[in-house]
């Protein structure tokens, strides 16, 4: 592992490993921006910020710039991309709970979000109310329209935080933990393989912005199901 701190993207995630504020700023920007359909997936954020903490907890294979120099801590930085997380999940709720209706019409979601993501959304909310929630959290093609539904239909906010909060629960913290504290054969893979990494990651950033961007077709504005109007009309 000596060697390993001599490479250039790891000489990076030292510099980034003591400047905690700054890691953690970054992170709930990013968290809450790929909750809205910036293309790195949340998995991506949670996964790096846990290799920086696990840069900056080994000293002696990665040392620090001082002695005294601050390092990202695990369990902080769990708690940071936890809550950076769950209040994404709830300020999609809210919106889709004030402004559901014409969030949903406009061309900004309308070119993000397939009418087939919209349509699975409904039709689970509709089948399975609050429980579908926690499977929301686990499932990132349907998350954002997922949990605006939830607030557009009126799902008892207490409920939608229950739910979510516990699924936020069991898969964030450990994503992050698990790198931060296990992370020694997977910065070996990385060392090995990092430009194989680079290039599918590349290639699958590439081909979305072409797909989203160029080869997609703008879908027209849909009439909304006849159970989301009636559930906003009843409560409204």
């Amino acid at each position: 592992m000596e060697e390993l701190g001599s490479d250039a993207v790891f000489q990076f995630m030292l510099g980034l490993a003591h400047r905690p504020l700054s890691v953690y700023a970054a992170v709930v920007i990013m968290l809450t921006l790929s909750s809205f359909g910036l293309p790195v997936p949340e998995e991506v954020t949670l996964l790096s910020a846990g290799f920086i903490a696990h840069v900056g907890r080994n000293p002696e294979l990665y040392p620090p710039p001082t002695p005294d120099a601050l390092v990202v801590q695990p369990y902080v930085l769990a708690v940071v991309c936890t809550l950076a997380v769950f209040w994404s999940d709830v300020l999609i709720y809210w919106l889709g709970r004030r402004f559901g209706i014409p969030i949903r019409r406009s061309r900004f979601v309308r070119r993000f979000v397939s009418k087939k993501a919209w349509t699975k959304a409904e039709a689970w909310v509709e089948r399975y109310g609050v429980r579908v929630c926690w499977v929301f959290r686990f499932m990132p093609g349907v998350r954002f329209p997922g949990h605006l539904t939830c607030g557009l239909v009126r799902v008892p906010f207490w409920q939608f935080c229950l739910a979510d909060g516990i699924a936020t629960l069991v898969s964030v913290p450990t994503q992050v933990l698990l790198i931060a504290f296990y992370g020694e054969e997977i910065l070996r893979f990385l060392k090995e393989f990092k430009l194989v990494v680079a290039v599918v990651i590349g290639i699958a950033i590439i081909g979305f912005v072409v797909w989203r961007f160029f080869l997609r077709r703008p879908e027209a504005p849909t009439a909304q199901p006849d159970q989301v109007a009636r559930s906003t009309t009843c409560e409204e």
